[in-house]
């Protein structure tokens, strides 16, 4: 928005101190003088007649002198407002220095104002807060970034290089290569797909419906009971009805990604795999608990971020592409709720998922 220039606020506020000051010794003489005229402060002459009315002789006895006051209360108007409104001013010159520096790209500059809690320490200190907010934003993005860009540079790589050998060598196996290309290309698709869900659940562009968390819960573990029984993974599933609000294939997307995830991260043999659901008054819980190796407090709270991958997967079949428990993260978020990772004792994780019954936007 383009504003044409006008005057500081530090000459408004210089203004603003000299006129109440001025204003506040007008009323104070105009008061000193109609008390004086009412006291009967009046000249006589030698005889003891009255010369002069009391209004002449309080215009020329007391205005020059009132003139002289008003005259310094100007000028000590201005300077101690100026230097009073330099002093007011000086922590919001500090956040206008803030905000250009981080204008001009560096996040990693913070305020730091001194002095006991006043607006203009909660403005910086609410300064301070939304510069590291968004400097891990865009550190968690340029790591996304540079992540993203490795995992679809690998396919691209192998693919080329098969091609390379196709190419190169006639008497290569072209079946070999050829199903070699449909894995990388695969995973490729998988990856894209991974990454445009994950944006459309960002954006919270989807329509919010009443869903049932138990019957998706129900289904996600039918489309991924062969996958469990290849590797030996038992399935459970229980619950009442639980219902929530949100987006239908989002959130079976949500309930297929930790079911998976359960499957992939388990142990090599006789693991196990709980999907319990519970409603609540306000909230519903949807709850995959899975053994495995044990895991750190801190490496589950790292299991979230886009292209993190566990330790041990029972197969090799299927490598991912790392977005699983991102995409889960996302999808929780933008229907307002809660996700919480906790590493089991005897190992494996148990997260949880937290949902609103009623929805935030539309209050139904």
């Amino acid at each position: 928005m383009i504003r044409r220039p006008g005057l500081s606020v530090r000459l408004k506020l210089t203004l603003s101190y000299a006129g109440f000051l001025m204003l506040a010794g007008a009323l104070l003489l105009v008061a000193v003088g109609v008390f004086l005229v009412r006291q009967g402060w009046l000249i006589t002459n030698e005889w003891g007649s009255v010369t002069a009315t009391p209004g002449t002789v309080f215009l020329r006895s007391f205005a020059p002198t009132a003139a002289v006051v008003m005259a310094f209360l100007l000028v000590f108007g201005l300077v101690g407002g100026w230097f009073l409104a330099g002093r007011m001013l000086a922590p919001l010159d500090r956040i206008t220095e803030a905000t250009r520096t981080a204008e001009a790209g560096s996040l990693s500059h913070r305020i730091h104002l001194p002095g006991r809690r006043d607006e203009f320490r909660e403005l910086a200190d609410a300064f301070d807060t939304m510069l590291a907010r968004l400097e891990a934003h865009v550190a968690e993005q340029q790591r996304f970034a540079a992540n993203a860009s490795h995992e679809l540079r690998t396919p691209l790589a192998i693919s080329k290089a098969l091609l390379d050998v196709a190419r190169t060598d006639p008497d290569q196996d072209t079946d070999e290569i050829i199903g070699r290309l449909h894995t990388v290309n695969t995973r490729a698709i998988d990856l894209t797909e991974a990454l445009l869900l994950l944006s459309r659940a960002g954006q919270r562009s989807f329509t919010r419906e009443h869903v049932d968390l138990s019957l998706l819960a129900e289904e996600a573990t039918e489309t991924l009971l062969p996958l469990a029984e290849k590797h030996g993974v038992t399935l459970e599933t229980g619950g009442d009805v639980t219902p929530a609000v949100g987006s239908p294939t989002l959130l079976l997307q949500l309930t297929t990604n930790l079911v998976h995830n359960a499957i992939v991260h388990n142990l090599p043999d006789r693991g196990r795999v709980r999907v319990h659901t519970t409603p609540g008054p306000s909230t519903a819980l949807l709850t995959v608990e899975n053994t495995g190796d044990r895991i750190s407090p801190q490496q589950a709270a790292t299991l979230t971020e886009p292209f993190q991958r566990g330790t041990e997967r029972i197969h090799t079949d299927h490598p991912g592409v790392g977005l699983g428990l991102a995409i889960v993260n996302t999808i929780t978020q933008a229907h307002d709720g809660t996700l919480t990772l906790t590493p089991r004792p005897t190992g494996g994780l148990r997260i949880t998922v937290e949902l609103p019954t009623t929805s935030l936007h539309t209050g139904r």
